[in-house]
């Protein structure tokens, strides 16, 4: 799942200020286009993040959990394939709870760029990750991880930290890469091996379940917090755009596009029926539904042409016994542009 937030606005402030105009413009594209779809990355608010912390304790879902438990595998070995002291660079850092594992196991990790959209969130958790680990140079920068990002620009504490000078390691765990396209997925990949440089490495988290059953109740389980987190970007839309969804009358549903290879939600409408919002009708009519996401899931083969299209080639890959999930460290392909 997606986690890149979004402007979010207390709900009190006054109409004049509640409107964010980027939410309401894609909120009212979205809604209008045929099919309708909204952009994961309005589930972010502070609700939204919440159910999204009780999602990954779920038992039925499974990224969460395999990953943390491969990631210690991972970290005592990476070093063998990486320069005796390197500066990680982690896309979409969130709270910082991932990078832990390879600090804790591989020692070549001298610096740390955590990169997030979130400036206040990102450097509380940067302080408790340097109070943890005394040794290491933590430099957050606030920025869209999906874009090019500059590491010494409007950072005085990032230009005059030692950690630009070191080689860099990406790091984008989790399944994120999933709510990207494809197309969508190979930009990132660009625009990250432009922001890590030509002679860069890359630890790219990767699902690769393939189990139906398992996909299922990953993304529909017994205790509906993944329907409330998806039905959270109605509530977003009542209190920011001043909609009015009856969430009641919208049924949560997640299911396998089998010849795209994707897990996609939906909210479901179950009437016939007319939302307003920011003064917009916008009509539903009976099973019309909302598309909210998408969860790629990649076989080995896909993965390896994904990131060669994006001029990085796989070293290496890690992967638990029963295959539901991928850690695949990558180079910079040797025929590609800076």
């Amino acid at each position: 799942m997606m986690h890149l937030k979004a402007t979010n606005r207390a709900p009190e402030d006054s109409m004049d200020d509640i409107f964010d105009q980027e939410f309401l413009a894609d909120a009212m594209a979205g809604l209008q286009a045929q099919p309708k779809a909204l952009s994961p990355k309005y589930f972010y608010d502070a609700r939204g993040s919440h159910f999204f912390d009780l999602i990954c304790k779920l038992d039925e879902y499974y990224p969460y959990r395999t990953e943390m438990t491969l990631l210690p595998e991972v970290a005592k070995e990476l070093a063998g394939f990486l320069p005796d002291k390197i500066c990680c660079v982690e896309f979409g850092a969130g709270s910082l709870h991932k990078i832990r594992p390879l600090l804790q196991h591989c020692d070549a990790i001298h610096g740390f760029i955590p990169i997030d959209i979130s400036h206040d969130h990102l450097k509380t958790a940067g302080d408790k990750l340097a109070e943890a680990f005394p040794h290491l140079s933590v430099v957050p920068k606030a920025g869209d991880f999906t874009q090019p990002i500059a590491l010494v620009s409007d950072s005085a504490e990032l230009s005059n930290s030692d950690v630009l000078s070191l080689p860099r390691l990406g790091f984008f765990p989790g399944s994120t890469i999933g709510n990207f396209t494809p197309q969508e997925a190979i930009r990132f990949l660009k625009n990250a091996r432009k922001t890590l440089g030509s002679q860069s490495y890359f630890l790219l988290g990767v699902d690769t379940q393939q189990d139906r059953e398992a996909l299922h109740n990953a993304y529909n389980d017994q205790e509906g917090v993944t329907a409330d987190f998806n039905k959270n970007i109605l509530l977003r839309m009542n209190r920011e755009l001043k909609a009015n969804f009856d969430l009641d009358t919208f049924t949560h549903e997640a299911r396998f596009n089998e010849s795209e290879s994707r897990i996609e939600m939906h909210l479901v409408s179950r009437s016939a029926q007319e939302i307003r919002i920011a003064g917009e009708v916008i009509k539903f009519s009976q099973g019309e539904s909302i598309h909210t996401e998408n969860s790629y899931k990649y076989t080995p083969e896909r993965i390896i042409a994904l990131v060669e299209s994006a001029g990085w080639q796989v070293v290496h890959r890690w992967t638990p016994a029963d295959g539901s999930f991928s850690e695949v460290l990558l180079v910079p392909a040797t025929d590609s542009g800076a």
